[in-house]
């Protein structure tokens, strides 16, 4: 049979995310305000502990980004992606508002959205790339590194404002 005749490889099924949507309920939109469309869920909660609460929500958030790996979405997404949770980590860090704002951004949500739009849309790196899986844990590794790192400034920040630390 010729190259011209052979039929293409059919796509690799794209990994579930069932988990990112359960997170990302449980951690943005877990109960609803009554009276309203706006949901807060566990994240606006461990948002309220300085430091160590948006340390905690960036860890539990870093599910998302595995299932966007595990779907092979664009490293341009996984940037984005990194994005909204430092963006989110900042927020938390503004006394009182930085708390509203936060629960506001949603990040998780937001994330959810990029990873289930990008699989829709086919916007997936094929599944015989060299290395991109790689690539992919190394900017999630980084983009995790630099939350603990912003997490621990910020700890350590506080700490001195307290007098704990020299």
């Amino acid at each position: 049979m010729s190259s011209r005749h052979r039929r293409a490889p059919e796509p690799a099924p794209a990994a579930s995310t069932t988990s990112s949507r359960l997170l990302a309920r449980l951690m943005d939109d877990m109960v609803r305000i009554p009276g309203t469309r706006f949901g807060l869920g566990l994240d606006a909660l461990i948002g309220l502990i300085p430091g160590i609460g948006d340390v905690a929500g960036t860890a539990i958030s870093s599910v998302i980004l595995a299932d966007a790996v595990r779907n092979r979405v664009p490293i341009s997404v996984l940037l984005l992606m990194g994005w909204n949770l430092l963006f989110d980590a900042i927020l938390g860090l503004i006394p009182g508002v930085g708390d509203v704002a936060d629960a506001a951004h949603r990040a998780n949500l937001k994330n959810l959205r990029l990873l289930e739009k990008t699989v829709a849309q086919g916007r997936t790196v094929d599944a015989s790339a060299k290395g991109y899986v790689v690539r992919a844990v190394l900017v999630v590794a980084v983009i995790l590194l630099v939350l603990i790192a912003f997490a621990a400034a910020t700890i350590w920040v506080l700490l001195r404002l307290i007098g704990a630390v020299g």
